[in-house]
């Protein structure tokens, strides 16, 4: 088994793992967009404090929409067909914003891009994890992660770069262009996710259908052909198209029943709870309500978007680290110290919340700990929950249990939303992030008494571990 993961063609590998990141970079982009829209938007439309939120919060309800179907359209239509689909609805949601003449319009293609968001969020991942053999694959997986952070970090530098270009007087012969670019901007803004939408449609368009989905479908000859590109040996190959017809066995029907077997049931509740449970240990708050918390720790309102920059900024290039070591230290093991890092980092900040002004502790205790928490928090959960909602699932139902996972992570992203604006008035910061550092507990116990260590096992070994004695 060891010369076969060593006998493979990472290349192929990587460019296919590439053209399904696109997906997440997509995601990164139209989730960081609108932060530098709403005030535009709102002056523009004459928009009040709900609409403003409404116009904020539309496109996850088009992600938990999408989420819902996802995995169903990628287990009965294919991988490949359903990353179209969500190409398509991103390329429209740009386009929608971009030429949008009313707010109910902006809104509507909001909405679609949201469901694009939903539908990557399962398929782009799975489809990266079923493409690639034991040894690099949470490492391919994590590329999704870490295109999300550059997705972030392209909507921010999109927003300034274009904000800049329409405040230096340039002007546009096209009245259209002239409205997109300079005098309504945010058009520009949020109608550049049209770009990528179409090189990820191009591109999926190119790629292969995933090899463990073709075999589903009996189509064993076109499945041969593609682990013939991704293992240099044929006998490889056939020994992988073996392996993985013999866990598929003869049921090849994708039903969502099958979601209640023994031993699938247990995989799918233990992934719904890592999903949903991620998300109450502060990481969205901290992205999303930075500057907020920092500017109630006495930061001016530039200090503390500098400081949400550097934050950013970690959170990128912790990515990156956790790529290049998620296949050497193991998925379980980046969980241990990552959380308690992250437990630690919590209780240091609900500390100086609560004591800091009484001990004379400075800003930069604040920041330190902020740094550290972004830094074990993307180098662990981050890093590693799409990798495990990828590979822990069974090929049979893959696709609609990540779907029930994706909708418990976007059900958590939309609860801790609209709950820490009220957690941090109503429990005070230090009170907020003690609860945070408190839901990490239940987080680690399910990774260290549930959750097999699936590094460096083959998806069908993996599936093994649920069945077995089932």
């Amino acid at each position: 088994m060891e010369s076969v993961k060593e006998n493979v063609n990472f290349a192929y590998m990587l460019l296919l793992a590439l053209v399904a990141a696109l997906g997440g970079f997509l995601f990164g982009y139209d989730t960081g967009v609108v932060s530098g829209t709403v005030s535009h938007i709102a002056a523009q439309f004459s928009l009040d404090e709900l609409q403003v939120g409404w116009f904020v919060g539309c496109a996850l309800i088009g992600s938990i929409v999408g989420v819902a179907f996802a995995g169903k359209l990628s287990d009965r239509f294919g991988r490949k067909p359903t990353m179209l689909l969500a190409a398509f609805f991103f390329a429209v949601s740009g386009i929608g914003c971009a030429f949008a003449t009313s707010f109910p319009m902006l809104v509507v293609a909001r909405m679609l891009g949201g469901v694009g968001i939903g539908v990557v969020s399962v398929v782009s991942p799975l489809y990266i994890s079923e493409i690639s053999v034991a040894r690099y694959r949470g490492q391919l997986v994590s590329l999704y992660q870490l295109a999300v952070t550059i997705g972030f970090l392209g909507a921010y530098s999109a927003n300034y770069g274009l904000l800049h270009f329409s405040q230096s007087g340039v002007e546009i012969g096209s009245e259209w262009m002239h409205r997109i670019f300079v005098s309504e901007v945010w058009r520009g803004m949020l109608g550049l996710a049209g770009v990528p939408a179409i090189l990820l449609f191009v591109f999926t368009y190119i790629i292969p259908e995933s090899p463990r989905w073709l075999v589903l479908r009996h189509r064993d000859e076109a499945a041969l052909g593609i682990f013939k590109r991704i293992y240099r040996s044929a006998a490889a190959a056939a020994g992988e198209l073996a392996d993985v017809k013999q866990v598929v066995g003869s049921e090849a029907k994708s039903d969502w029943r099958l979601l209640f077997s023994p031993g699938i049931f247990r995989a799918v509740l233990i992934g719904a709870a890592i999903a949903i449970l991620g998300q109450f240990m502060g990481v969205n708050a901290v992205l999303y309500y930075g500057p907020t918390i920092f500017e109630q720790a006495g930061l001016s309102g530039g200090d503390a978007l500098f400081s949400q920059v550097l934050v950013g900024i970690v959170n990128a290039v912790t990515t990156v680290i956790a790529v290049f070591i998620i296949d050497r230290v193991g998925r379980k093991t980046l969980v241990y110290y990552g959380v308690s890092g992250m437990v630690v980092a919590l209780l240091c900040i609900a500390f100086y919340f609560q004591f800091g002004g009484s001990l004379g502790l400075s800003n930069g205790f604040l920041l330190t700990f902020f740094l550290f928490y972004v830094f074990c928090c993307a180098i662990s959960i981050s890093a590693v929950i799409f990798v495990f909602l990828s590979e822990m699932y069974p090929t049979r139902v893959r696709g609609m249990a990540m779907s029930v996972a994706g909708f418990s992570l976007w059900i958590g992203t939309y609860l801790v939303g609209q709950l820490t604006p009220w957690l941090l008035s109503a429990a005070t910061p230090a009170g907020t992030f003690l609860i945070f550092a408190v839901m990490c507990v239940p987080y680690i116990l399910i990774v260290w008494r549930l959750m097999p260590e699936t590094t460096g096992k083959s998806l069908e070994e993996i599936e093994r571990y649920w069945t077995k004695n089932k």
